[in-house]
């Protein structure tokens, strides 16, 4: 009775959501993001650069007014459901978007499938994100992007024995599986690999556990708002000073939080595909209008995966001529390229993933300031995950 009255539900919930907009010369964009709650930070980067295209590129786009509509999942992917279903059913939105972690993008997925509408996921990084649904198209990255070239760059500058830590969930198992498998097949070894809890973590013991087995280095992936935890503890270890390398992909030394880390984060490298001091026009007028926005708020990698959400969406809309049917506006977006603060970008036509440049950086001081300066540039990087896949 109870599988009988699920399917009943779910019935009239697809039926409910596909009945056409109220207001036909709107386009309804529901943006799904993590605004209170752990995750915070991530909302906030991704929605400043949501509504920062929109403030540029105006309200209205191939004859069709653009709304925005903002809800708070605090996190948490039973939320996400709720509020996805009811922007699709109440609020007759024509477009899903945001996600700022993998199980929240997840729990969107199937209602993207159920009721065939596109869904621009601007942060959750997990590869087979993008898999779930046949509507999905991602303008953030995938996790696996930058680890492998982080792997391969300290295997050839001196590491030979690294110990890797990672966030115990889906983008922390891609950053650990590709990364061993990047730098074993260098030539390096794998001393220890150890997960930590996601959920307000205590990361002194995994630290200390770090500086028994001594290294050469460590790879951590730490999502964006909890690197100032792990950098204090990884302070007070001592391991600042123990000879043991860090290095990762960007999120480790987020732009937002950067400045807040101090002078122990000065050298530290990282793979990524932004930062805020990325030497290009385009970036330059991006970080000064974020900021202006912002009260001052520096914009860091979420931040672009919104902006260039919405580029995406004007985009696609502009050549189905304000038409919002969903095989259209996937056929819209796919191959789509254009330049971003970041550099320049293209969404795979076969995958829906974004293809985008890595940098390695080096924290450096610069006018007082830190930032992730940019040493090397490793072009049009593909979903590795995929790739392999494919092959």
């Amino acid at each position: 009775m109870a599988s009988w009255r699920r399917w009943v539900a779910a019935a009239i919930f697809v039926a409910t959501a596909a009945e056409p907009a109220a207001a036909q010369d709107t386009v309804k964009i529901g943006l799904v993001l993590p605004m209170t709650g752990a995750f915070t930070s991530t909302g906030r980067q991704i929605a400043a650069g949501a509504r920062l295209y929109v403030q540029e590129n105006g309200t209205a786009v191939a004859g069709k007014a653009i709304e925005l509509i903002l809800r708070d999942d605090a996190g948490i992917a039973d939320n996400t459901r709720r509020i996805a279903q009811e922007l699709l059913v109440n609020d007759k939105i024509q477009i899903l978007a945001g996600f700022g972690l993998t199980p929240l993008a997840l729990a969107a997925a199937p209602l993207a499938t159920q009721t065939k509408v596109p869904m621009v996921v601007m942060g959750a990084a997990t590869s087979f994100v993008t898999e779930r649904s046949p509507y999905i198209v991602r303008t953030s990255f995938a996790q696996a992007q930058p680890v492998v070239i982080i792997a391969d760059w300290v295997a050839r500058n001196g590491v030979k024995r690294a110990a890797t830590m990672v966030s115990d969930f889906a983008p922390g198992y891609d950053s650990e599986t590709y990364f061993k498998e990047r730098f074993t097949k260098a030539g390096g070894e794998i001393a220890e690999s150890i997960r930590v809890p996601l959920q307000n973590p205590d990361y002194a013991p995994f630290l200390q556990r770090v500086r028994d087995i001594a290294p050469d280095g460590l790879f951590a992936f730490v999502p964006a708002g909890q690197t100032g935890g792990f950098f204090r503890q990884f302070i007070e270890r001592g391991l600042d000073k123990s000879g043991v390398r860090l290095f990762g992909a960007g999120d480790l030394t987020d732009d937002e939080f950067l400045n807040q880390m101090g002078d122990p984060v000065l050298g530290i490298v990282t793979a990524y595909f932004y930062s805020a001091a990325h030497p290009s026009p385009k970036n330059k007028a991006y970080v000064e209008a974020f900021k202006k926005a912002n009260r001052g708020l520096r914009p860091n990698f979420f931040s672009v995966g919104g902006y260039d959400g919405m580029q995406l969406i004007y985009a696609a809309l502009r050549k189905t001529n304000g038409a919002v049917d969903a095989d259209a506006m996937l056929d819209a977006m796919k191959g789509a390229a254009w330049e971003s603060p970041r550099g320049p970008i293209a969404i795979d036509a076969e995958t829906r993933d974004i293809i985008q440049d890595i940098y390695i950086r080096k924290v450096e001081r610069r006018d007082g300031e830190l930032y992730n300066i940019e040493l090397e540039t490793f072009p049009a990087v593909k979903d590795p995950v995929k790739a392999a896949k494919k092959n």
